[in-house]
């Protein structure tokens, strides 16, 4: 059989992950941290089945944290030409309307991810930087870029569409795209699955909760609608974003208070949330206050849960028939009081949890809901890294 094996790349503003996958059987040969690019001492954690190695050195830039990540390998394993790698896969977040599928990265591919870099200002820059530096390190290799939001590309008209002035979006590039689109598409396979069902006779919502959010309704295996919109910051709560809210309250604060835009901006990505609510952002910390009797910790869980509900309910609607509600990412994987309460009430719909099996934990998907239940409940745990080793091993094999 064929090498399958893959070398995954998540590049940050100041950290690069990375994972050595074998696509064909799921195995993670190598995975490993660089952080604190740019800063006096950087961080290296570097994990195979030779052990964990940790050290801090100096990482001025992106290119110097690639080659520090190639010596790690080749020092402590496995070396990329022993196992056999056959692409680089590259996260990027925001591929627009012109990519809906993953794509061999060539000059004007990265020029096209440069353009859309006005949409995701935070993370299509260091994701590019990430790229131009690995095909400079690694030029003999094929390197494929799978989008973030690909996967909503089947969106249809009446879901992407916001109600502006037309010209004004056409313009603009106004329309909803959505994120976690790999996450999601590894999950809706991973659902119907374990469901026994054809992907493309099965609907789905999926809840990818954590520091950031995202409800997705999945008709017949492809995306039908989904929360998060141009950006990121749209839909639900999130650690430190938003979600929705009345776009008056930004009129209403530069006129009043006079904010800058950039004030706005950084509110609404950085300050807010459950951050925002509590002051903190992690779900594990607003639990334990909230356990411990703060008000501000238990509004926050609780207006996290009900902007939850309020997506259900919605995507039950778009649907019609749903065969699974999903829940997914590090909140909705480990944290079971977020799941009975996000849908709580709603027996009479046929969502309902069965609290024994939802208290379980566990690294496969999982039924939640009683036997029987009209609509499931499931538990399945996403793993994006893998998702970009397939589509790359895909597309260039």
């Amino acid at each position: 059989m064929m090498s399958a094996t893959v070398l995954v790349l998540n590049c940050g503003s100041s950290s690069i992950k990375y994972q050595l996958i074998d696509a064909h059987d799921a195995r993670v040969l190598a995975r490993g941290l660089m952080e604190r690019i740019g800063e006096e001492t950087g961080h290296v954690r570097h994990e195979s089945t030779e052990g964990v190695v940790q050290q801090d050195p100096q990482l001025p830039d992106h290119e110097s944290a690639l080659k520090t990540m190639l010596g790690t390998l080749e020092e402590h394993g496995p070396r990329l030409s022993d196992a056999g790698v056959v692409a680089v896969g590259h996260r990027v977040v925001h591929g627009g309307e012109r990519f809906s599928a993953p794509v061999r990265v060539d000059d004007d591919v990265e020029r096209t991810i440069d353009e859309l870099s006005a949409l995701a200002p935070l993370h299509n820059p260091p994701n590019l930087a990430g790229i131009r530096v690995a095909r400079q390190v690694l030029p003999d290799l094929p390197h494929v870029a799978v989008f973030d939001t690909a996967f909503h590309q089947t969106l249809p008209p009446v879901a992407y569409t916001y109600a502006l002035d037309r010209e004004v979006a056409a313009q603009n590039h106004v329309r909803r795209y959505g994120f976690h689109g790999t996450s999601v598409a590894y999950v809706t396979k991973e659902a119907s699955r374990f469901l026994e069902r054809d992907p493309a006779r099965t609907n789905l919502i999926i809840l990818h909760l954590g520091n950031g959010a995202s409800a997705t309704a999945v008709r017949g295996g492809k995306s039908a609608d989904t929360s998060m919109g141009l950006t990121p910051l749209e839909g639900l709560v999130m650690g430190t974003r938003s979600g929705d809210l009345d776009p008056g309250i930004l009129f209403h604060l530069r006129r009043e208070a006079g904010w800058s835009v950039d004030e706005l901006d950084d509110l609404l990505n950085r300050r807010s949330g459950l951050l925002g609510l509590c002051g903190v952002n992690d779900m594990r910390e607003v639990q334990r206050l909230a356990l411990e009797g703060d008000a501000d910790a238990r509004l926050a869980r609780d207006v996290y849960c009900y902007r939850i509900r309020q997506y259900v309910g919605a995507y039950l609607a778009v649907l019609g028939e749903t065969h699974a509600v999903v829940f997914t990412g590090g909140v909705g994987e480990n944290d079971a009081w977020v799941r009975s309460h996000s849908i709580a009430g709603m027996r009479q719909l046929g969502i309902e949890i069965d609290h024994v099996r939802n208290a379980s934990r566990g690294e496969r998907p999982r039924h939640i809901s009683p036997d029987g239940a009209a609509t499931a409940v499931l538990v399945v745990p996403t793993n994006e890294e893998l998702e970009i080793a397939r589509q790359s091993v895909a597309l260039v094999t």
